[in-house]
């Protein structure tokens, strides 16, 4: 984000009600509010609100699509995530700003220790389902894990795999190429997945047709579902490096929809809340 977006930004949120705008459409999530229910939810007026969410879309904190006779507002959480990158980016020169006297304004947080651990939480579980587990899906648990930064983790399982199926190669030099780690990389059946000790699967999406008609086996806890479909990069006819190609393409575009995935607010990773809102991606 370069500085003069942030002035922007920043400046757009230096005002009481398009804060208000702001954080209302943060907590909507992907879902969004048109400018009747924000009007209504905030007692702003239409001509008042009207000028705020222009403000903000000016700003790129806000976008804009229109369905039927109504606008929807959402927030960008590209643009905020990007934001908040940029503002503590190198905080500390890279060290970890812990303090424990929030009383104290003017301490420099570099030098404070919490003296009250804070336990990391759990990661989110995505498990990738498709036919043979050997391209699309391996491709989103590898992309999933690099991208979550921790707070996502990435599984992937198949329905019905080839005996000894192995990861197509293209896949993984796909991974390789775009510095993602291919280590632990494996095809497997998605019944490993429905064991009673099993790891716990928070949300399940399939990335492939095939996958998404067949009857799942029962997952333990019963998680969010979604379904996002890609074509085969490994099927049709071409060279080589076409293949490659596609196979590249195929990983920029389940690339962008986990940016997205990753970067909803921690209200949108419940359960309910993350199969919508992980629905709602497979337009993205």
């Amino acid at each position: 984000m370069e500085e003069i977006d942030v002035i922007a930004a920043l400046a757009a949120l230096a005002q009481t009600q398009r804060l208000r705008v702001f954080r209302a459409l943060v907590v909507a999530g992907p879902g969004g509010l048109t400018p009747s229910v924000m009007g209504e939810q905030l007692s702003v007026a239409a001509n008042t609100l009207s000028f705020h969410l222009k403000e903000l879309a000016h700003s790129g904190l806000v976008g804009v699509e229109p369905r039927g006779r109504n606008l929807i507002y959402r927030a960008n959480f590209a643009t905020m995530t990007a934001l908040m990158a940029y503002l503590t980016e190198q905080c500390c020169q890279g060290a970890a700003c812990e303090v424990t006297d929030p009383a104290n304004t003017y301490a420099n947080p570099c030098t404070m220790t919490n003296t009250t651990p804070q336990s990391a939480p759990a990661p989110i579980n995505v498990l990738f389902l498709c036919t043979h587990n050997s391209a699309r899906s391996i491709l989103a648990e590898a992309c999933l894990t690099h991208v979550g930064r921790g707070r996502f983790k990435g599984f992937s399982a198949g329905s019905s795999p080839r005996a000894n199926q192995q990861p197509n190669p293209l896949a993984l030099e796909a991974l390789h190429n775009a510095g993602i780690s291919t280590e632990g990389l494996s095809s497997k059946n998605w019944d490993a997945f429905a064991l009673p000790d099993a790891p716990h699967m928070d949300l399940v999406i399939t990335v492939c047709d095939n996958a998404a008609g067949e009857v799942c086996p029962y997952w333990p806890g019963q998680p969010a579902t979604a379904h996002w479909g890609y074509a085969d990069p490994s099927e049709g006819p071409g060279s080589d490096d076409q293949k490659r190609e596609a196979f590249r393409q195929t990983l920029h575009a389940i690339h962008r929809r986990l940016e997205l995935l990753v970067n909803l607010p921690a209200s949108s990773v419940n359960k309910l809340m993350l199969q919508t809102s992980a629905r709602h991606l497979d337009k993205a």
